[in-house]
């Protein structure tokens, strides 16, 4: 089953924050077996009546796969979720939205579980800095943070791996004071999508929780028609 909208809710720090996620749902047919039985899907995601995190997804899934007498399948669900913030001068809050996915997979008797995110942040570009007698080209990116769990890592968590590396952080509410930290902050630290995806990387190498990951950047860049993009892996 593809797109499926269905309700979910979220571990996000102390709290429970219910979304709507779109779910892609398969199980491996054997080659004797004319057709999966696709009601149980929908009985199986309505099931699901505790906030997810990876270590619930894990045994999720493999409760997926009995209740459809399969050996392998994957489950992969795709919604936004908010991040209270607060602005670095003014300290005034409002909610950033963000988009995350979860991913879990069985196959040859191994299961993993990914979680992913979507980033928006600031970059401000190292060349147009150094080329130029006052100021800077800079625009919004997206950094996509997707990393195999070998134990859990809660959302914040994923998005900081993001915001610590970028020119700066972003905010949806600011104050004229913040905007002013806001520029400042990334004048001082400009990134290459090269450089963006490289911190990142630096950061996930470190973590012993993350196996393997991928980053993506992309710049929309704000004196060309086209973006800058980056990319890698482990």
């Amino acid at each position: 089953m593809k797109d499926v909208r269905y309700p979910i809710e979220l571990r996000i720090g102390k709290t429970v924050l219910p979304t709507v996620a779109q779910w892609d749902l398969d199980v491996a047919l054997p080659a004797d077996q004319k057709g999966t039985h696709m009601s149980r899907f929908v009985a199986w995601l309505d099931a699901i009546d505790a906030p997810l995190d990876a270590a619930t997804l894990r045994e999720r899934l493999a409760a997926m796969l009995d209740k459809l007498h399969a050996s392998e399948g994957r489950v992969e669900a795709r919604f936004p979720f908010f991040l209270r913030k607060r602005a670095p001068v003014s300290g005034v809050e409002s909610l950033l939205e963000y988009q995350g996915r979860w991913i879990a997979e069985s196959r040859g008797g191994v299961s993993s579980v990914w979680a992913e995110v979507v980033v928006p942040v600031k970059s401000l570009c190292p060349c147009s800095k150094e080329i130029s007698d006052y100021g800077a080209h800079n625009q919004r990116s997206h950094v996509t943070v997707r990393v195999e769990l070998k134990q859990d890592i809660s959302w914040l968590e994923l998005v900081r791996f993001a915001e610590d590396s970028a020119s700066s952080e972003i905010w949806p509410m600011l104050k004229r004071a913040d905007e002013k930290w806001v520029t400042e902050r990334a004048y001082e630290n400009p990134k290459f999508v090269e450089d963006l995806v490289r911190d990142v990387a630096l950061r996930l190498n470190a973590d012993a929780r993350v196996g393997r990951y991928s980053v993506d950047v992309e710049n929309f860049e704000s004196i060309h028609a086209h973006s800058a993009y980056a990319r890698i892996e482990r």
